[in-house]
């Protein structure tokens, strides 16, 4: 069954997105990678190297797969910080698939600056860049981002790096409804159940980072999101059965011999 996930111009048939932080190795990164079935890997350009050719250079370690690199602008606080960022790793990389997220508060939560990131969106998309913009789980700025040229929102599902699951069911359902592009619950995924709690919700894919890198095996995590996300989405697409504060017998009574 041909399940495409469309953004921007871009196709994928994962609907799995990892990141690349918080690894041991960019060997490890490689193999979890691999592992987990994803065609796009985010990767903090201000933190891991994908420029500079005279380094160890993550990008060499993915030069015979399928798998494209999203930069993202973790540690931008302002949007001219971002900006500028986006435009030199284009000019370095040529890559113009980007994760926009500009922090507003580094100390604690690590929430979005919902202000600066929409500001952010409106100049990138004018240069011509495919925007995955990182939010909050708001279905007012969510439209805000797609009307300020994103391709694609990604709400937090809880704080990053938390692992704490989805916090508020209900506004990923609102968020959906609100926008036409694609959806993509990012941040605070835990286990390979948050993962399919997501998809089951209507969300077009999922993006997770620290629940792989930081299991005990992050291999085998990295499998295990594979299948959830496939497992929720053709959950959802199948339909679920409606909730019944009672119990329905599972064999009819109609006809019964006895």
């Amino acid at each position: 069954m041909s399940d495409i996930l469309k953004i921007g111009k871009y196709e994928f048939t994962s609907r799995l997105i990892v990141g690349s932080g918080k690894y041991p190795d960019f060997q490890t990164t490689r193999d979890a990678t691999l592992a987990s079935g994803s065609e796009l890997i985010t990767v903090a350009v201000r933190r891991v190297n994908i420029t500079n050719p005279d380094e160890e250079n993550l990008m060499d370690y993915f030069k015979d797969t399928d798998v494209k690199f999203l930069p993202n602008s973790a540690g931008c606080t302002t949007a001219e910080e971002a900006i500028t960022l986006f435009r030199l790793t284009r000019e370095a990389t040529g890559i113009d698939l980007i994760k926009l997220e500009v922090i507003g508060d580094t100390s604690k939560t690590l929430y979005p600056d919902v202000i600066e990131t929409i500001k952010a969106c409106e100049v990138l998309a004018k240069d011509g860049f495919t925007i995955m913009a990182y939010t909050n789980d708001d279905p007012v700025v969510a439209k805000r981002l797609e009307e300020a040229g994103a391709a694609a929102v990604m709400p937090l599902a809880a704080p990053i790096g938390s692992g704490l699951g989805i916090q508020n069911r209900f506004n990923v359902v609102f968020i959906k409804e609100a926008v036409s592009v694609p959806v993509i619950v990012d941040a605070g995924i835990g286990c390979a159940s948050d993962a399919a709690a997501a998809m089951e919700l209507g969300a077009d894919g999922v993006l997770t980072n620290t629940a792989i890198a930081q299991a005990d095996n992050p291999i085998l995590m990295a499998e295990a999101m594979k299948h959830a996300v496939i497992a929720g989405r053709m959950s959802y697409k199948a339909g679920r059965i409606p909730k019944r504060p009672f119990a329905t017998a599972s064999s009819p009574v109609d006809g019964m011999i006895f």
